[in-house]
């Protein structure tokens, strides 16, 4: 046995211990939780249809294939992926303009997209989201899930709400008995064996729209495969392509947090492409993760790959051949058991933080929520979160420079310590030079920056104007003490030839 053979054993065992662990380590759980969340699919697949324009069998589908295919593929075991808001309301002017079929292209370019993302590692991008965002897109998503029930609680009949505090109660009240059975999954049996008993009259499943009756079936989209088309769907799938990415890794970090594991980014990355390529081609619309639906799982129980291929395999199940049972299922529980999900998913913790965390943490977190629930767009308030995060930090690192004075008889010695960039140049340029208390002292400068660090092309031309300033005031300069990450810069951009300084070591 070579060393190469002997070192791939170890790695093949793990990979091997992985995979029971994620498809056989928990299966009555895993197979139970799947299926409260494949009920819980169907309504908001279906309104999801809706919202882009087409018919109730493609959210449906888009469900189906991409939650299979995702627990093959996907870098977060346990994660819920389907058809999602968040891409369907960006294909909206696409369907309405140029028909379903461009769609199903659109979608099948989105997962080149993300696939092409994958390799690219752009989800190490994640890094620069703070945690006040994620918090603040938590909170928001569970504002988000809470208002989207309100339509089924206006304008019906006492039953309704009767029926979903009776579903509250069964699923909060329900594990005081035993955890052997999800209770959301109890309460929407429970409540259905009632609607269908006493013939209670609320609203159910197939109020929502006609539901498939058949198995998705392997198509080609039917558009010209010529150069006009592609720049058609091209920004349609670029927009979804990061919407769905966006919001599949920051619920992969949020499921991270709930399950106390990691997950690969980058292989979710790769399978959140090819779960929409395969539904695609299967009649679906574009998704992604589902922070509702994986808070559900979660709660439920649901932690391996199993639980998810379940969700997906059941949905198709129910499609196909409990149809009729399932368009029975009441509104209200639902309903119930997406308040549960809000409940769950808003960090309360946050609200009390406001006050302990520092201001700028707090501001971040607040926008962020607003600018989401606001606009209902994930994007935009993350963007918004990220960007305010960065002026932040940027405004906090500006202050982290210090420059002392050494007065001598016919010099002066200005000793630079900590970080300057495009920020903090401002504050340099006011502290060294003709504007400072000492410039009409000293005919001789040593700018000694040792001690500092030059970031960027700004700080390297605030260095060379403070030095050109002090030329021109008949003064002779020389900075000292560059380390070498700062020379290089400087050599590269700073303008020897026009300021005359002299660069040289630190003096002891």
């Amino acid at each position: 046995m070579t060393a190469a053979t002997a070192s791939a054993a170890p790695a093949r065992a793990t990979r091997l211990q992985n995979l029971k662990q994620d498809w056989l380590g928990n299966i009555r759980a895993d197979i139970l939780a799947g299926i409260v969340v494949s009920l819980a699919l169907i309504p908001e697949a279906i309104g999801f249809s809706l919202i882009a324009g087409v018919d109730p069998s493609v959210g449906l589908y888009a469900s189906v294939a991409i939650a299979m295919v995702i627990a093959l593929v996907g870098g977060r075991p346990g994660m819920i992926s389907a058809a999602t808001a968040a891409v369907a309301v960006v294909v909206i002017p696409l369907v309405r303009d140029y028909g379903v079929d461009y769609l199903f292209a659109a979608t099948i370019l989105m997962g080149i997209i993300q696939g092409i993302a994958a390799i690219l590692r752009l989800d190490l991008l994640m890094q620069f989201v703070s945690r006040s965002v994620i918090t603040g897109f938590v909170n928001a998503l569970a504002i988000l899930i809470f208002m989207a029930q309100i339509p089924q609680l206006t304008g019906v009949g006492w039953e309704t709400y009767a029926m979903v505090a009776a579903g509250l109660a069964i699923i909060y009240g329900f594990p005081r008995i035993t955890k052997a059975v999800p209770s959301p999954l109890v309460a929407i049996v429970l409540l259905t064996a009632a609607v269908v008993f006493w013939n209670i009259p609320v609203n159910n499943v197939a109020g929502e729209g006609k539901l498939p009756d058949g198995l998705p079936v392997f198509a080609i989209p039917n558009v010209p495969f010529t150069w006009e088309t592609f720049m058609i769907i091209l920004p349609f799938s670029l927009t979804m392509a990061a919407v769905g990415l966006l919001e599949s890794l920051l619920t992969a970090q949020i499921v991270d947090d709930m399950t106390h594991s990691d997950s690969d980014k980058q292989r979710e990355s790769g399978g959140q492409g090819i779960a929409n390529i395969v539904a695609a081609f299967f009649g679906g619309m574009g998704g992604c993760a589902m922070i509702g639906q994986s808070v559900i799982n979660v709660a439920s129980g649901g932690r391996g790959r199993l639980s998810t291929f379940t969700a997906g395999a059941f949905l198709l199940f129910l499609l196909t051949v409990l149809g009729p049972y399932v368009g029975s299922v009441p509104m209200p529980a639902l309903v119930a058991v997406m308040i549960m999900v809000s409940i769950g998913t808003f960090s309360w913790n946050s609200i009390a933080n406001l006050r302990r965390h520092p201001p700028t943490s707090s501001v971040v977190m607040v926008a962020t929520v607003i600018v989401v629930v606001w606009t209902h767009d994930l994007a935009l308030g993350v963007l918004v979160g990220v960007l305010l995060s960065g002026i932040f930090f940027a405004g906090k690192v500006r202050t982290m420079f210090n420059i002392d004075r050494i007065r001598r008889e016919h010099s002066a010695v200005y000793k630079v310590t900590g970080q300057i960039f495009f920020a903090s140049v401002d504050r340099l340029l006011r502290e060294i030079g003709p504007e400072s208390e000492y410039a009409d002292a000293a005919h001789h400068v040593v700018i000694d920056v040792s001690g500092a660090h030059f970031w960027d092309i700004s700080a390297i031309e605030a260095l060379d104007k403070v030095v050109d300033r002090m030329r021109r005031n008949g003064r002779h300069t020389r900075i000292v003490g560059l380390n070498k990450a700062s020379a290089d810069l400087f050599d590269r951009f700073a303008l020897e030839d026009r300021t005359g300084l002299e660069t040289g070591l630190a003096p002891h």
